[in-house]
């Protein structure tokens, strides 16, 4: 086995990402760089082959006009082409910026023109076609490049280039200055912003995070380091280019270790293609395991009564000792040979139907995720960790080291970082993955920091007896009740949403008695649910205002009271109040961010009525909505909302 590139700590900060790439390809030009499922077939391209392209891209964007300073719009699902040319603009002195390829047009507007993108790589037609709807408002952007050519035909504008036409393009550039691309990558300095992140922005505009190839380079470092990535290792490609996390997976530790990068050949067939795959590596935010971890739950209530008794008997033995022995704990004989068992008939088929067969090594972050969801990936064999971080931090600030995984933790400080708690119990963090800045935001970057350059985080958080870091909330998120009590939303938010019957919930409560929710329910899960039981629904509205459906999430949130109360912290924090929602918050209505981030205020602000009805006690409430489809049209959706008691307990005595 092959080992990452051998840098030192001077190396490092003298290196960028082109010269990696070209390291790759000197060292183990026929390893597998990429691989892209198309067409049902996989493509793989070795370090060698994609430094070509690289090089053609380079060359092809140079003579279009495109040099250093300049930045570079990236939009679509993850695509090889699309990390190369963020390479290509790399290697000129140019800055990729990603934006989210789920985002409507005019989302992309204010992205575009702050960043002054003069060209971008748009995937398909449709992403094209959002590029041209807003271009009297872009009149910088000169020149768009498609990777799908499926209908393109009868475009006639003059923005518009095929790629392999600009592939060809670059060949005969290149043909004509050999010199120039390594030339070009010489004048590379780590310092160098190496991509623009746009933040969600929970609140106002998006900010422009500027984060260089040292700070990047050395968190992909720094993450391969902790867990041993080499380039045997795989990844899945597969969450959206623009956020943090997968310029920190896919581009960054893939050229600090050289794995493989498999992109998916849409997002709708990332399970099937993760088991054909069989990827070593492996991240996804919680709502991603509880979503396969409902689809499991789900289809064993549909399984036979033997196949459900097995299934719920090895499952026991898994919670008793599957963590412990991922942990290499002491565990007897006895528990060892039943474990055993259960790997040959359930354990072992379970992690092939969820693709993970294969890997070492998996993570979390984004949102807390819950214990028992925790608990169940790690003792079915899934060695499930947290690592936590912000955009501005390159997503890396904590990370948990194998046989120190605690349920309630997000892990000690990343190698090269180092965290304190400040005022209010703000997580303050300074190190290696620090942004440069804020892109043209001179006023944001002095108040992102203190007096001595740490950067506040926004989380509250404490730091336990073993030095691990537990987040709390959004520091500005904690309030307190009423009684002056500490409220925590999140906290509460995320201990609900374990529950596979609830995708989302935005609890209420600060400065006012008692605590209420609003909540998503799953229509997947609790469809499931109520066919099961013969229960007829027309869809998500009629599904979240049947009775039958009412009861089953008192009895979620009845439960999660009762768990609750047994915390000395928090125990206070019980829901007393709650209703189900008659529309699923969603990012295209404002209500979500595009990393599916709860806008709290937004919410709080939109739903008033319902707020307002819940305080005064009355039993309902008629609400109607505006809504946006995805195809830009807008309408509205109305319902007469039932408003729902649940018991509370005393706490300590449950």
């Amino acid at each position: 086995m092959s080992s990452p590139l051998p840098l030192s700590s001077d190396q490092l900060h003298q290196t960028t990402f082109p010269r990696l790439l070209l390291e790759h390809a000197r060292m183990r030009p026929a390893h597998p760089a990429y691989r892209e499922k198309y067409l049902g077939i996989w493509q793989t391209e070795s370090w060698s082959e994609a430094a070509i392209k690289v090089r053609e891209l380079a060359c092809g964007l140079a003579s279009k006009g495109f040099a250093r300073g300049m930045t570079l719009g990236i939009i679509g699902d993850n695509r090889p082409r699309l990390y190369q040319a963020m390479l290509a603009a790399h290697a000129l002195g140019g800055t990729p910026v990603p934006l989210y390829q789920d985002a409507v047009a005019n989302e992309m507007t204010y992205v575009l023109q702050d960043a002054e993108i003069g060209f971008a790589f748009a995937e398909d037609q449709e992403q094209v076609d959002k590029l041209l709807e807003i271009a009297d408002q872009t009149p910088a952007l000169r020149h768009i490049f498609y990777l799908d050519p499926r209908g393109m035909r009868g475009y006639d504008d003059a923005r518009l280039c095929f790629i392999e036409t600009l592939l060809e393009q670059g060949r005969v550039f290149n043909q004509t200055q050999p010199d120039f691309f390594e030339a070009q990558v010489g004048l590379g300095k780590p310092s160098d912003v190496s991509v623009i992140l746009y933040t969600s922005g929970t609140t106002g505009k998006p900010k422009g995070v500027c984060q260089t190839h040292a700070s990047m380079i050395g968190a992909g470092r720094g993450a391969c380091e902790v867990d041993a990535l080499s380039p045997a290792d795989s990844v899945m490609a597969y969450l959206p280019m623009a956020w943090v996390g997968d310029f920190l997976f896919s581009m960054a530790q893939c050229l600090a270790s050289g794995f493989t990068v498999n992109c998916p050949e849409s997002r709708e067939t990332v399970s099937t293609d993760m088991k054909e795959i069989g990827p070593t590596y492996y991240f996804a935010p919680p709502r991603v395991y509880e979503g396969l971890l409902t689809s499991v739950t789900i289809r064993m209530e549909d399984a036979g009564l033997i196949k459900r008794k097995m299934f719920d008997y090895f499952m026991g033995v898994a919670r008793q000792c599957g963590s412990n022995l991922l942990d290499g704990k002491p565990v007897s004989l006895g528990q060892r040979l039943l474990y055993a068992l259960g790997n040959m008939f359930v354990y072992g088929p379970l992690r092939n139907t969820l693709g993970m067969s294969n890997i070492r090594v998996a993570y979390t972050a984004g949102e807390a995720i819950g214990p028992d969801l925790f608990r169940f990936y790690r003792s079915i064999g899934v060695n499930l960790k947290q690592l936590y971080g912000q955009t501005e931090t390159c997503a890396y600030v904590c990370i948990q080291r194998d046989g120190e995984v605690k349920y309630d933790s997000v892990g000690k400080p990343s190698p090269g970082v180092e965290i304190r708690i400040g005022d209010n119990s703000e997580v303050l963090v300074r190190g290696v993955s620090m942004m440069d800045r804020y892109y043209k935001n001179e006023d944001a970057t002095q108040e992102a920091f203190d007096a001595q350059g740490y950067f506040r985080t926004g989380d509250a958080g404490v730091i336990d007896s073993d030095g691990d870091l537990r987040i709390i909330d959004r520091a500005k998120d904690v309030s307190t009740l009423a009684n002056g009590k500490v409220f925590a939303p999140k906290y509460i938010e995320n201990k609900l949403k374990f529950f596979s019957f609830v995708k989302e919930a935005v609890v209420f409560g600060s400065g006012r008695e008692t605590i209420s929710a609003f909540v998503n329910i799953d229509l997947e899960a609790v469809g499931n649910w109520a066919e099961r039981r013969n229960i007829a629904y027309s869809g998500y509205v009629d599904l979240a205002g049947n009775s039958a459906v009412a009861e089953l999430i008192r009895g979620c949130i009845e439960k999660m009271n009762e768990e609750l109360s047994k915390e000395s912290m928090l125990g206070h924090a019980q829901i007393s109040k709650f209703l189900v929602l008659h529309k699923e918050l969603d990012p295209d209505d404002d209500e979500l961010t595009r990393t599916r981030k709860v806008r709290r205020g937004f919410v709080e602000s939109k739903y008033a009525p319902l707020v307002s009805a819940i305080y005064s006690g009355l039993s309902e409430q008629f609400i109607e909505t505006q809504v946006r489809f995805e195809d830009g049209r807008e309408g509205k959706v109305s319902a007469t909302l039932k408003i729902h008691e649940v018991p509370t307990f005393v706490v300590g005595q449950a």
